[in-house]
């Protein structure tokens, strides 16, 4: 039986908004994103650790019996909308979120959980990022006791302490990083680097099966990061209302021109509809609503979020005019990461045709 959604914030959550907001603003400064961004470490460790382990923001999704903080997606979703806010280079999602919510779909992993929860290792489910929940995905092979294969495209596996990979014997296994080859490719989205990961022989410890917990990592992955497009798309309509109040042309400023106006005012109404969709699907999965129910609200969220959040950076940069263009300004790293969100955990088409499914309204 399903409850009502809630999709307003509570007192504790805007409150955990401010103290995560001040912490970015500490560590993730635009111009120290972007110089990460052009060294051999875009991931910011620092950021890293004040998140996991002074905050202690790695272990929300885990019980507390199980070395977490016992909270639910709710709240991780208020450090995700403020993560894509910042464009901070932490592998929040991959590891707090997606290889967490693998490691909870299986029996007698508690010692990895306390790990990932105090930040002291860093997951990644090594299923390629654009997989989206149920799809198919790669799988090595599970020979002799060890791992042979090469998987592609996964997310934070530069960064990764543990990869948790699926194999061919249906098993899902955890498989120390370093007993891997981790070569990074090239990404478009530069604060979240993908990477090649290939295994000759390297031992795994088994956890559970694969499919479940792919599935269950999956569909929390991409309703949660709804709500990173959602802090991405804010952001963009934010900047861009302060810059065009700040830009004057012919004496006034540019924002008081109508067809300015227009175009933000659609925007606005977008990024509203996003937050909707996107707190409906945290909501279902902080419910427990891991059927039918759940699958739509994730669908639902991811149907619309990708065209909002790509539309709001591409808005950002035209508004933004010259000075957008720039490197050196950070609207490049949104435009990038919107894009790259597009087809992480699956297109919006891709949902939109698991949604259509769902609710028994095929094409003709």
């Amino acid at each position: 039986m399903s409850t009502q959604p809630d999709l307003l914030y509570s007192e504790e959550e805007e409150a955990l908004r401010a103290a995560v907001r001040d912490l970015l603003t500490d560590h993730c400064d635009p111009a120290g994103v972007i110089a990460r961004t052009e060294s051999d470490t875009p991931h910011d460790s620092e950021a890293w650790k004040a998140l996991a382990d002074g905050m202690g923001l790695a272990g929300l999704l885990v019980p507390e019996a199980k070395g977490g903080q016992g909270a639910t997606h709710r709240e991780a979703a208020v450090v995700l909308e403020e993560l894509g806010r910042a464009v901070a280079p932490v592998p929040y999602l991959t590891s707090a979120v997606v290889a967490t919510e693998a490691l909870l779909a299986c029996e007698g992993v508690d010692d990895l959980l306390a790990d990932l929860a105090s930040g002291r290792r860093i997951g990644a489910l090594a299923v390629a990022l654009n997989v989206a929940p149920g799809g198919a995905y790669k799988v090595v092979r599970h020979e002799n006791g060890a791992l042979h294969g090469e998987l592609t495209a996964i997310a934070d596996a530069t960064a990764a302490d543990v990869l948790l990979v699926p194999a061919d014997d249906g098993g899902l296994y955890a498989v120390d990083a370093g007993a891997a080859t981790v070569t990074p490719q090239v990404s478009l989205d530069l604060t979240r680097p993908v990477a090649t990961v290939t295994f000759d022989g390297a031992a795994g410890r088994l956890l559970g099966d694969a499919e479940p917990a792919v599935r269950r990592a999956l569909r929390a992955g991409a309703g949660l990061l709804a709500s990173e497009q959602l802090g991405l798309a804010d952001w963009a309509l934010t900047d861009t209302v302060r810059y065009l109040k700040d830009r004057k042309q012919f004496n006034r400023p540019v924002g008081g021109f109508q067809a300015l106006k227009h175009r933000l005012a659609q925007l606005w109404l977008e990024v509203v509809n996003l937050r909707a969709a996107a707190r409906n699907a945290v909501d279902a999965l902080a419910n427990g609503e891991s059927g039918e129910e759940g699958a739509v609200a994730v669908a639902v969220a991811q149907a619309y979020a990708a065209s909002v959040a790509v539309h709001a950076a591409e808005e950002a940069l035209q508004l933004h005019a010259g000075i957008g263009m720039t490197w050196e300004h950070p609207i490049h790293l949104y435009l990038k990461r919107a894009k790259a969100d597009a087809i992480a955990y699956g297109t919006a088409g891709a949902h939109r045709a698991a949604l259509a499914e769902l609710v028994d309204l095929q094409a003709p």
